[in-house]
């Protein structure tokens, strides 16, 4: 297990029954790089991957 499967877990236990728009979670997402600017590169690539169509993402 990653240690980020931890955050990932805590995630859908607290927040998995909850519908959500993209409108929110990219809202979400500026919001923690402004507070921690350091994560702006893996924020903007898990913005980048979740964008992409899943095929963009075939061996």
């Amino acid at each position: 297990m990653y240690f980020t499967d931890r955050g990932i877990e805590e995630l859908e236990k607290r927040r998995g029954d909850e519908e959500v728009t993209f409108a929110w979670l990219a809202d979400k997402l500026r919001a923690f790089v402004d507070a921690n600017p350091d994560f702006e590169t893996p924020i903007e690539r898990l913005a980048t991957y979740l964008a992409r169509d899943d095929d963009d993402f075939e061996d």
